[in-house]
């Protein structure tokens, strides 16, 4: 007995092409970060960055870099508002020290603006915590 052949209709799978739904945007740095410039709660004081890798303050020939001196109008206070930095502008650790007193300085973490003209810190030092937002 011969086995008969069949014939079977050729038949195309195919599936459907889904685009992402993020693109990525020209001059795209990464993220943004929002934090909340509130080292001092307003008061006025200086902030020193840390430079010298030791750890706390220290301060003098080889301690760290004061970056804004106490005094009602050249000095530090917190302008108490929620900013959003790139994360290509830097962060650096750093020190609030009330009326310029070096010996209860709180521990901070300094953004200089986008330009590095301008300090602003926030006391939340855990920046993993930080809202961020797609730049």
């Amino acid at each position: 007995m011969e086995k008969k052949k069949t014939y079977v209709k050729p038949v195309m799978e195919s599936e459907m092409f889904v685009p992402q739904t993020y693109v990525a945007a020209c001059g795209d740095h990464g993220v943004v970060y929002k934090f909340k410039c509130d080292a001092g709660n307003g008061v006025w004081g200086s902030v020193y960055q840390e430079t010298n890798g030791t750890p706390g303050l220290q301060t003098g020939r080889r301690g760290d870099k004061r970056i804004a001196l106490y005094g009602f109008l050249t000095g530090f206070h917190s302008c108490d508002i929620e900013h959003e930095a790139d994360s290509n502008d830097g962060f650096y650790d750093g020190y609030y020290c009330a009326h310029g007193n070096t010996d209860n300085p709180v521990s901070v973490i300094i953004w200089k603006g986008p330009d590095g003209d301008n300090v602003h810190c926030t006391t939340n030092l855990d920046q993993d915590s930080w809202e961020t937002v797609k730049s």
